[in-house]
């Protein structure tokens, strides 16, 4: 009886199997369609949510999905935002305490931030005269800050360099 009920099943195996019908191209480019219409409905903007490139405060994500770098553009300060859903960890503390710009020079948009491969560090731009700062984000607060960038003076003189 067992050696039957083998034959039986090893007989009935192929015909088991090719009762399941493999999907054509046109089926399978169809679902695919319809996932990516999916995830574009998921992660859509709302059209009244408005970005402007002209302002005095910006956001940059870090590698951590709860906080954030928080920058003046005008004058370089710098706060480490953290939000919670519960509400328990939220906290905002400063990074770069020194006004870098002031008065008239104080332009917004003047400063700005660049990821680095190093997950921790930023580098912090004066897009007018150049100056740049190394910045550590930690949630250590022993280890945040902002260290200045120093190296070789540029002169703009119409004098070819010579090494």
């Amino acid at each position: 009886m067992k050696k039957i009920t083998l034959i039986l099943i090893v007989a009935l195996m192929p015909t088991i199997s090719f009762a399941q019908k493999e999907a054509t191209d046109a089926e399978v480019a169809e679902l695919t369609k319809k996932a990516v219409e999916s995830l574009k409905m998921a992660f859509q903007v709302p059209s009244d949510i408005k970005s402007y490139d002209n302002v005095i405060w910006k956001l940059f994500p870090t590698i951590n999905m709860w906080t954030f770098l928080k920058l003046n553009t005008r004058n370089g300060m710098i706060f480490q935002l953290q939000y919670d859903v519960q509400g328990k960890n939220r906290m905002e503390s400063i990074l770069n305490p020194t006004i870098l710009a002031e008065g008239k020079d104080a332009i917004i948009g003047r400063f700005t931030l660049y990821p680095t491969q190093n997950s921790w560090t930023f580098i912090l731009l004066d897009q007018i005269d150049g100056r740049a700062y190394q910045v550590q984000w930690s949630q250590d607060e022993k280890k945040r800050g902002i260290v200045p960038i120093v190296g070789v003076s540029f002169s703009y003189s119409n004098q070819p360099n010579t090494f």
